[in-house]
């Protein structure tokens, strides 16, 4: 999920929620989210919360950190007490670089949901990866634990583009990997993209994209490049050795991205993800995109359970140091209104392919509706039938036809 700033009121130090949050636990899906910090290096467009082995200082490392994610499931169990989730529908271990921790560690913190709360029969378990931080051998281990989907960012075929964006594999790495988790036995198999690097030339991107489709997978994520304050690339851009994007060229990306993948049996169902069949569609981000509840588990991991949504402290020694005293480590939560919760309602629900019902919109989101759909931007047979549904052109300007149905 977008990450959220450090204000909101403080959460107990034994982690507790209000009874109203827990009173419907799970009612629209449960998931867990398991963030791994650590990387090898710092990608120059990247502003997550990571850290590479320089940057981490005492009270924090690879080798413990399944044992302080485990300790922060056990509050997690202790917190939702006699109040559980029915079962754990999705699991998303992000990062970071999750593999660069041993596959047996990923296992373990696995089986240590399961345990805890159980995995329904039909679990998506999903883990993120660098191309270059697998092998066949882990992954293998990774399918036996019960993983079942895997998310490799590729971002790009060009290795000038890699070069920019500071990624250290070989341009033929994210593929192969495609391939070799394939034949360990995913069910699922993600590959990510960047477009709008600068320097990404249309042919680039072109190849990427039939890299990707000739990679057998049957997931696709591509995001237009942002420029985040405090990151390399802001700073070479701010130097004037870069050019800034150009929104032209994002939108021209995307129109290629959406020819080249429907032709090639992908369908988008949501702004930025595409996949083969429905069954290959990332379920946990289903999940946060309809209201789902959450538990965020790594430093400055969320959480969204009943209402309520929180965040832990983001470097992983105060993590692991809160952890060791008995304490939360959540460092601020916040409770929605139902205002709040309509909008990120709106907001989330219309990106996707299903779009929401015009009757969730008040008068004047109606009239923006309207507007929209008058100016193409919305389906004319959904809406006829009652739904507000992007076109190709309004997915171009998805964030102008939020705004015209919150106003």
């Amino acid at each position: 999920m977008p990450g959220l700033p450090p204000e909101g009121e403080s959460v107990p130090t034994d982690g507790s929620l209000p009874s109203t949050a827990l009173r419907a636990v799970g009612a629209r899906g449960f998931g867990v989210y398991v963030h791994v910090p650590f990387c090898a290096s710092r990608c120059g467009y990247c502003d997550f919360n990571t850290y590479t082995t320089s940057e981490l200082g005492g009270g924090a490392s690879r080798e413990n950190y399944a044992d302080t994610v485990l300790a922060e499931l056990a509050l997690a169990a202790r917190v939702l007490g006699d109040t559980p989730p029915p079962r754990v529908d999705t699991v998303f271990v992000g990062g970071g670089t999750p593999t660069l921790l041993p596959a047996d560690d990923l296992a373990r913190i696995l089986d240590g949901i399961d345990r805890t709360w159980g995995l329904a029969a039909d679990a998506e378990v999903t883990t993120e990866a660098n191309p270059e931080s697998v092998t066949p051998e882990s992954l293998k281990t990774l399918r036996a634990a019960g993983y079942t989907r895997i998310s490799l960012g590729m971002q790009s075929a060009a290795s000038g583009v890699l070069a920019v964006l500071d990624r250290t594999h070989s341009a033929g790495r994210a593929t192969a990997a495609a391939t070799e988790a394939r034949d360990a036995g995913f069910d699922h198999v993600n590959l990510d993209l960047i477009y709008g690097t600068p320097g990404e030339r249309a042919e680039d991107f072109a190849a990427s994209l039939d890299q990707v489709i000739a990679a057998g997978v049957d997931h696709v994520s591509a995001y237009a490049l942002i420029v985040e304050e405090g990151t390399r690339l802001a700073a070479r851009m701010r130097r004037g050795e870069l050019p800034y994007p150009s929104d032209d060229v994002a939108a021209d990306r995307y129109l290629a991205a959406e020819a080249a993948l429907d032709a090639a049996g992908f369908s988008w169902y949501e702004v930025s993800n595409w996949a083969r069949t429905p069954a290959a569609r990332c379920r946990h981000n289903l999940l946060y995109w309809t209201g789902g509840d959450w538990w965020g588990l790594g430093p400055g991991a969320h959480s969204h359970v009943g209402g309520v949504r929180w965040w832990n402290v983001k470097h992983p020694s105060a993590y692991a140091a809160r952890l060791a005293g008995g304490a939360s480590p959540g460092q601020a939560r916040e409770i929605l209104t139902a205002d709040e919760a309509h909008m990120e309602d709106v907001m989330l629900r219309l990106r996707l392919a299903s779009g929401l019902p015009l009757a969730v919109l008040d008068p004047a989101g109606r009239a923006g509706a309207e507007r929209a759909r008058a100016a193409g931007l919305l389906a004319e047979a959904d809406y006829a039938a009652g739904r507000a549904v992007l076109t190709l052109p309004g997915r171009l300007l998805a964030d102008a036809v939020v705004r015209d149905l919150l106003p």
